[in-house]
């Protein structure tokens, strides 16, 4: 038996659905923040989480064994016994299972500006809203409803510089203070902030996972459980700043491979093993909330931010620089990776990796390399404990032990552009430092490991 909605539905209600409902598995037709001409589907598993090994492998097989195009009759299949309609009720009892503070929201003087950016979000984010108790938010109502030719922006990830220009445009105009912006699947989300004298500040995914994980925190505090019953999980390309507050303060804190599919499995290892896990994210501005979703939604995040009971954003603000190169040779990206992997030319006979051993003056104390299979951490097997990524993927962590500056810097492939991502964060005790040391390793990081200029990188 299947179930089938006629209306454009925003992306997260299929893996809720597919749970709520306990179906075999779930099928969205989208092109996510892409042209429609990179429209493709996300599957989900029966667990309610997209499709890891084996599952991806058997589907490829089946559609190299059936390449010849069948059509499809539409009408055919809506009048089928075996479809039924189903409403969003049970969805929105979950989102309004998020709010903790509506007596709290209905008081708030903040104005809320938000943008669809050309997808189906408006129709999910009104009624959210309304269960919160917050007030009416200001649409960009350019962007309000649908459009696969996204007129009025470049690119349609909030992520992107200039993508929530026009969203800003709207709140200088009606005197917002916060801005709003899910991407056209709504299953991502961004948020900008206006800060002193009117300027606007957007925030990183790390930033806004950091106060998400912070609320998550109080709130298990607050219940009495036992904090060492709560985990909380982060892509490895993501801020290690929840890592610390685990350390901290007693929770368990968990690290995967980028992407939901493996932030959800690994969701649900850690409940089958007893833990609590109320929140997980990437700085790729994706964000999990609670146990009946394990897959991001941009609709929970946008609520979930707008009633915080914390600082302003501004004022926990971490120091990150994330950005990439632009190359279209794989077999450059290949010589890149083979050079950090060699990097003094005396890599032993028995294939053990020699990575570079400092950066922008930091000695390197441990690398993590998905790629190979190593970890300088791991002795005396040095295997890491995260499975392998299909791309390359390097992870090294260097400080000065004088004055305790650190660094994490996250160096992998894209694998839908043809992109070296990097993924940098530094802590101390002096912001204007770090803030200094960054710029220095991205500069070594380009002149020296990566070689930009003599391997023709692009830079955005």
């Amino acid at each position: 038996m299947g179930e089938i909605d006629s209306r454009r539905l925003h992306q997260p209600r299929v893996p809720f659905t597919v749970r709520y409902k306990g179906a075999a598995c779930g099928v969205m037709i989208t092109a996510s923040h892409n042209p429609k001409q990179d429209n493709g589907y996300k599957v989900y598993w029966e667990n309610a989480v997209q499709i890891i090994e084996p599952h991806d492998r058997g589907i490829s097989a089946s559609i190299r064994e059936h390449l010849e195009p069948q059509a499809l009759d539409l009408n055919g299949l809506t009048r089928s016994p075996l479809l039924r309609s189903f409403d969003d009720s049970a969805y929105f009892q979950y989102i309004q299972s998020l709010c903790h503070y509506r007596s709290l929201n209905e008081q708030t003087p903040l104005k809320f500006v938000n943008t669809s950016m050309h997808g189906v979000s408006d129709s999910a984010m009104t009624k959210a809203f309304a269960l919160f108790g917050l007030p009416k938010y200001i649409p960009v109502v350019e962007q309000q409803k649908p459009d696969p030719e996204f007129p009025t922006v470049k690119f349609p990830n909030p992520e992107e510089k200039g993508a929530l220009d026009l969203a800003i445009e709207t709140a200088n105009g009606v005197g917002g203070d916060y801005v709003l912006a899910q991407d056209p699947d709504s299953d991502r989300f961004a948020a900008a902030e206006r800060g002193p004298g009117g300027k606007w500040i957007q925030f990183t995914g790390d930033q806004l996972g950091t106060l998400f994980a912070s609320a998550c925190l109080d709130k298990h505090k607050a219940s009495g459980k036992p904090i060492s019953k709560l985990a909380m999980v982060a892509s490895t390309v993501s801020s290690k700043m929840i890592e610390a507050i685990a350390h901290a303060e007693g929770f368990k804190f968990v690290e995967c491979l980028t992407g939901f599919k493996y932030i959800g499995n690994t969701a649900l290892t850690l409940e089958k093993d007893g833990y609590e896990v109320p929140f997980g994210y990437e700085e790729a501005i994706g964000f999990m909330f609670g146990s009946q979703l394990r897959d991001k939604d941009g609709v929970a995040a946008s609520v979930s931010q707008s009633s915080l009971r914390s600082p302003p954003l501004i004022a926990v603000a971490a120091q990150t620089s994330n950005s990439y190169f632009i190359c279209t040779e794989p077999a450059i990206i290949n010589r890149i990776f083979a050079r950090l992997r060699n990097f003094d030319g005396q890599a032993g006979s028995s294939g053990t990796p020699n990575y570079p051993k400092s950066i922008a003056g930091l000695e390197v104390t441990r690398v993590r390399d998905l790629t190979v299979g190593y970890d300088s951490g791991n002795p005396p097997s040095y295997k890491p404990t995260l499975p392998l990524s299909s791309g390359h993927m390097i992870q090294f962590r260097a400080e000065n032990k004088a004055d305790g500056m650190r660094i994490t810097l996250t160096t992998r492939t894209s694998g839908t552009e043809p992109k070296i991502k990097y993924y940098l964060e530094g802590s101390g005790k002096d912001a204007f430092a770090v803030g200094k040391l960054l710029r220095e390793v991205v500069q070594e990081l380009s002149d020296v490991w990566m070689e930009a200029d003599k391997n023709g990188l692009g830079k955005p």
